[in-house]
């Protein structure tokens, strides 16, 4: 008997034979001999700490896995180290979110999903999309990781990015969250914190099996209907799963009950009815203006992997991922206005397409130093694409971007000793990220509002250097993790990662680049030292120092574009940026683990903190894209000096009765730069989440509250726009909120089960810090799925 996720071997499984009632426990190494000549007996596996699972003896290969039930200390991380780890032995804080939890909650897209975690903000430039917010980063310090590989890439920018919902939250079978510096198992990027998503978890089974659900939601609030198909076969040789999802979302209504005391503010009161084949010279009014014109979309997402073994020791899996959106339109440009009408007639992302493909070699109680672990050879193909045109012009823009990531890792564990006291975490990680940006104007040739071709094309600006870039990395770690005795333990840990980045430009429109072609390389050692003390078995105090780096990756030196009246231009002298994190932690469970809570503490300095400053290095006018951009309008990413970030959550769980449970999360944030003493961007205001659920074999009914203090003024970073103080009433900041939702869930039969969820119930009016687009209003959400 072992655990399905630490693959540990569990001593004290009862095995119960339900027809004679003969009772066996298994031995220190989770092993118990059974002698039956009925195949057909039922074996119950019975264990505190894990569901009870029953199986028949005929199906019972050499191994059988039991799935943990805790939800506390006792729970099983996966990120932190790349491998399988009890939570009460990992110092830092991390969030995990289970299936049941994605299911329960039932989100639209994985952003969504992470909206609902504690100490996570998630912002919304347009529907499509989503940008998490962890410890006051976001964008590029966030790493997104699926399956053991990394999403960012060389392009992920320092502004919002929406590359979180490529990934189907209906395919996520768990998700973890870390929070801090993780930049001795992950490198650059892992500033603010990880966020990992791990689609199903594959296992054999003694005969053959096979498992299918169907899926389907709709919400009134934007018209959403998604539909999705999933397949779970499995056998002692392979085991398989295929996942297809599809979601087509209309244009999102806002809330109409105005608390906050601004009657206009968020309204859409016109909106361009142009396309890809129709032209208007002017704006069209809005019937209702509570309806948020062009911000709908779809989404298709599919998943197949498979496993099969090698050896008794060694196991495959091959994972494929595709993801592609239709354009997406960019809620908040379409409502900029120039003049007396609004700027744009046209500006939308081209589909949004991912593909992975991985293979990962598994090895469990191997020889020599593959002993456990992992080597994952993955390829990545991203596509991306910018189109704009603005109001009554015939010249519309198209930027196109392609990006090929090819990454090897290989991440192991040794045990020292054989009670797994002490053990050696190491691996390497390579990396290279190949960068095609391309772009052209064209004017376009219009009969009676008909787009009928193109006229005559002109030059445009690259995004990117238009000569082709590469960014490339490399890396070794490892670390040390003991049992110093019953209370006490030790990690530490190091890695040493170096970067390369080239870059070419041939022609430019707007901006003359001194030198065409650049190279930077960077090399950072980073590390960690966490302690634990647990002065009982369910108290846990730590501690953790660490430091991290992020290089500056081809978006942060040679990207050129245009938001919010100002320019961003290349600036190809950009260093690394350092943080210096401190974090404590206090874990207590009470009576019986009936009752958990947590407070998490940091303190985060950066040092050559990058953000957006005014630059003369290209003039201090220059005309893009049809605007004059002059001095202070014109930025660059700039290392700065030092910085700070310091905040904390504060959370409790509590079974009050008999399956009824209540959560409460809290979280605050604050960070200033120290050489100027202004707010740095993405600080979000202090939040709170606070549930009550019930919780009961047929059916569930969870109450949610959320809400926000405002975000003032004063709190604001005026200078690089990340912040969208243009998009607050007034440029006055952000108004406080609260929300209240509900969910429910019915249990008809072990294969039918029906949800019903009305989210923000009252009809608030409200936007997340940050966001352009306004939050749902008052949605009705149902939801069938069966399985077969």
């Amino acid at each position: 008997m072992i655990d399905e996720y630490t693959q540990e071997k569990l001593e004290g499984v009862k095995v119960l034979n339900t027809e004679t009632n003969k009772l066996w426990i298994t031995n220190a190494n989770g092993e118990v001999k059974i002698s039956l000549k009925n195949k057909n007996a039922i074996l119950v596996f019975m264990h505190n700490d894990y569901f009870p699972s029953k199986i028949t003896l005929a199906d019972i290969d050499e191994e059988v896995l039991l799935k943990s039930k805790h939800e506390g200390l006792q729970s099983v991380v996966l990120s932190i180290s790349r491998v399988a780890e009890k939570k009460q032995r990992i110092p830092e804080k991390i969030e995990i979110i289970t299936k049941k939890d994605i299911e329960n909650l039932s989100p639209q897209t994985s952003a969504d999903m992470l909206a609902n975690t504690p100490g996570v903000r998630v912002q919304k430039s347009q529907f499509g999309g989503g940008s998490p917010v962890i410890r006051g980063m976001e964008s590029n310090r966030i790493l997104l990781v699926v399956d053991g590989v990394r999403m960012n890439n060389a392009i992920y920018r320092n502004g919002h990015l929406q590359n979180s919902i490529s990934v189907s939250p209906l395919a996520i079978e768990r998700a973890e969250v870390v929070f801090g510096p993780t930049s001795v198992a992950y490198g650059s990027d892992a500033l603010g914190g990880v966020v990992h998503y791990y689609t199903k978890k594959l296992n054999y089974s003694g005969v053959f099996s096979n498992k299918n659900d169907v899926f389907y939601r709709h919400s009134t609030v934007n018209n959403e209907q998604t539909v999705a198909f999933s397949s779970y076969s499995s056998h002692k040789k392979w085991a398989s799963f295929s996942n297809v999802s599809y979601s087509s979302f209309g244009d999102l209504k806002m809330g109409k009950n105005r608390t906050h005391g601004y009657d206009n503010w968020g309204k859409v009161y016109k909106y361009s009815r142009n396309t890809a084949t129709k032209y208007y010279p002017t704006s069209s009014p809005n019937s209702n203006p509570n309806i948020q014109k062009n911000t709908g979309y779809n989404q298709l997402d599919v998943l197949q992997k498979f496993k099969f073994p090698i050896s008794s020791a060694v196991d495959v899996v091959l994972n494929g991922q595709f993801s592609k959106s239709s354009n997406i339109p960019n809620f908040g440009k379409l409502n900029d206005e120039k003049g007396a009408d609004l700027k744009f007639a046209e500006w939308y992302y081209g589909p949004q397409q991912r593909l992975l493909v991985s293979a990962q070699t598994k090895f469990k109680d191997y020889k020599s130093l593959l002993q456990n672990g992992t080597i994952t050879l993955a390829y990545q193909n991203v596509l991306e694409s910018r189109i704009n045109r603005q109001m009554n012009s015939l010249d519309r823009t198209l930027r196109f971007e392609e990006v090929d990531v090819y990454s090897l890792n290989s991440d192991f564990y040794k045990l020292l000793t054989k009670d797994g006291n002490r053990k050696l975490f190491y691996g390497m990680e390579l990396v290279h990220n190949n960068v095609n940006s391309t772009a052209k104007g064209e004017t376009i040739d219009v009969i009676n509002n008909n787009i009928i071709g193109v006229s005559s094309t002109f030059n445009a600006d690259t995004r990117y250097p238009d000569g082709g870039s590469t960014y490339s990395s490399a890396a070794i770690y490892t670390s040390y993790r003991q049992l110093l005795d019953k209370k006490n333990t030790l990690n530490l840990g190091v890695r040493l990662t170096s970067t390369l980045l080239k870059a070419n430009w041939n022609n430019n429109v707007a901006i003359a680049i001194p030198d065409n072609a650049i190279q930077l390389h960077n090399t950072a050692l980073t590390g960690s030292i966490g302690y634990i003390h647990r002065p009982r078995t369910n108290d846990k105090i730590s501690i953790v120092v660490s430091k991290g780096f992020r290089a500056p990756n081809v978006d942060d030196v040679g990207k050129i574009r245009s938001k919010s009246g100002k320019l961003t231009v290349p600036n190809t002298q950009l260093k690394p940026e350092h943080l210096y994190s401190i974090e404590a932690g206090y874990n207590k469970c009470f009576f019986q683990k009936r009752l958990k809570f947590n407070i998490n503490t940091y303190y985060t300095l950066l040092d050559d903190y990058i953000s957006r400053s005014p630059s003369s290095e290209f003039g201090t006018s220059i005309n893009y894209d049809g605007d004059t951009f002059e001095n202070d309008a014109i930025l660059a990413n700039t290392n700065q000096g030092q910085a700070y970030i310091y905040g904390g959550t504060f959370g409790t769980s509590a079974e009050i009765i008999n399956c009824l449970k209540s959560n409460i999360s809290v979280t605050y944030t604050k960070g200033k730069s120290y050489d100027t003493d202004q707010p740095l961007s993405s600080i979000p205001p202090l939040f709170a989440n606070v549930s009550l659920g019930l919780y009961k074999s047929k059916f569930d009914v969870m109450i949610d509250y959320k809400m926000s203090l405002a975000k003032e003024l004063d709190d604001y970073n005026l200078v690089e726009g990340i912040d969208n103080l243009d998009e607050t009433p007034n440029e006055e900041g952000t108004p406080a909120w609260q929300v209240l939702n509900i969910n429910s869930n019915y249990r008809v039969s072990n294969d039918l089960k029906i949800q019903v969820q009305l989210q923000n119930i009252f009809d608030i009016h409200y936007k997340e810090f940050g966001s352009s687009i306004s939050a749902p209003g008052r949605n009705l959400v149902a939801a069938v799925a069966y399985s077969f």
